[in-house]
């Protein structure tokens, strides 16, 4: 989501619980049984595998910084075992130290053979996490190029011209 605090998560709820949700919402079953030591369970599997920081387990995701909300809302995705991942804006008011590791997280999930489509007005974001790049005008696409060939300005001059 572009906006985490808004559409991403239940701020008032652990990451643990968050991330139970988003198992939850890939049940076929609509009546299923949410427990809290699955949250937790959850919440330590990736937590450790998106290197969470969290003040303790009970921390509401308010709790928590930019970046570790945004690793929780991303968990919360990929939790549900996607064959596509649309990221839009996914390192926005986040620290730089967590920017690092969700790129890093964005390449290994390319690297893995998932489809990744990553939206950014942010262009060393899309120069560092891109394979092709496609600069879209007012709802067109009007530009395509190999991130062998891109460059800030061939980027820019798309954007603007």
């Amino acid at each position: 989501t572009e906006d985490r605090k808004f559409d991403g998560f239940f701020e008032t709820m652990t990451a643990g619980e968050n991330l139970q949700i988003g198992e939850l919402t890939d049940k076929s079953n609509p009546v299923s049984i949410v427990s809290l030591a699955r949250a937790r369970e959850l919440a330590k599997q990736w937590g450790e595998r998106l290197r969470l920081k969290q003040i303790s387990e009970r921390a509401r995701m308010i709790e928590l910084s930019g970046g570790n909300q945004q690793k929780v809302v991303i968990a919360k995705s990929l939790i549900q075992q996607p064959k596509l991942v649309i990221f839009d804006e996914p390192t926005r008011g986040v620290d730089v130290g967590a920017i690092v590791e969700i790129h890093q997280l964005i390449s290994d999930l390319a690297d893995q053979g998932m489809a990744v489509v990553v939206i950014s007005s942010y262009l060393p974001e899309i120069l560092a996490v891109s394979d092709r790049i496609l600069v879209v005008k007012r709802g067109r696409v009007v530009e395509e190029m190999m991130l062998s060939d891109a460059t800030e300005e061939r980027v820019m001059f798309a954007a603007v011209h």
